[in-house]
């Protein structure tokens, strides 16, 4: 599998690591354009790379808001690896959800980070070659294609109808549904079936998705959502 030309964004507002990670990774056969600040990569064709590399600690926006902006508002879904200083737990967690492929903690060597670009453009390629899609929230992985969920590369069984909400939330994140809507769009006209069957498909749901049952959110009088 051929991985040569690939087309990288670096999103890092340290010019000297800018530079080491252009000549190292131009070196390895990629195409390598930077942007010192999240605001001056957004006027650039984000959905024309390969990849991101993106640091997490920048000025006026971040890399979470960056990455968050780019998933929850634009729907691009490029692969990210973050770059940070920041690694405890939960900024870990928080770089997860947001959607990354990747995070790697500061000082980390280049053969590390090469190595680790290569394996999410792999990935990343067979994924597309295959024409799966899979729907990623931190460790949750929905693949459309097996109907399966994976919760920390573990399988969770879901029933048909909490799959069917479960991924119509995460393809939808931050998007709310009323009762009515999930009715409709889950269970259609097949059979008659009261609102209450959607709480309890929920609270089930919750409890099969552990600690991410608290993303799996109630707006009071509205209905449910997922948020990271």
């Amino acid at each position: 599998m051929d991985l040569r030309n690939k087309r990288i964004l670096i999103v890092d507002d340290e010019e000297d690591l800018c530079e080491i990670l252009q000549y190292n990774l131009g070196n390895a056969g990629y195409f390598t354009e930077v942007a010192h600040s999240a605001e001056e990569a957004l006027k650039r064709q984000i959905d024309n790379f390969d990849l991101i590399l993106l640091d997490v600690m920048m000025g006026a926006m971040s890399g979470f808001k960056f990455a968050d902006k780019l998933r929850n508002e634009m729907g691009i879904n490029v692969p990210i690896i973050f770059l940070t200083a920041k690694d405890t737990e939960n900024d870990i967690l928080t770089g997860f959800s947001l959607g990354a492929d990747d995070y790697i903690p500061k000082p980390f060597s280049v053969n590390e980070l090469t190595a680790r670009v290569k394996a999410v453009l792999k990935r990343s390629q067979k994924e597309k070659a295959k024409g799966i899609q899979v729907l990623k929230f931190g460790n949750i992985e929905l693949d459309t294609a097996k109907k399966r969920l994976l919760i920390n590369d573990e399988k969770v069984e879901l029933t048909k109808k909490e799959y069917e909400i479960l991924k119509l939330l995460l393809e939808n994140q931050t998007k709310v549904f009323s009762r009515e809507d999930i009715l409709q769009k889950v269970w259609g006209n097949e059979v008659i079936v009261s609102d209450r069957t959607v709480d309890v498909n929920i609270t089930r749901l919750r409890t099969k998705l552990g600690l991410y049952g608290q993303n799996l959110k109630n707006k009071s009088g509205y209905g449910y959502y997922f948020e990271f």
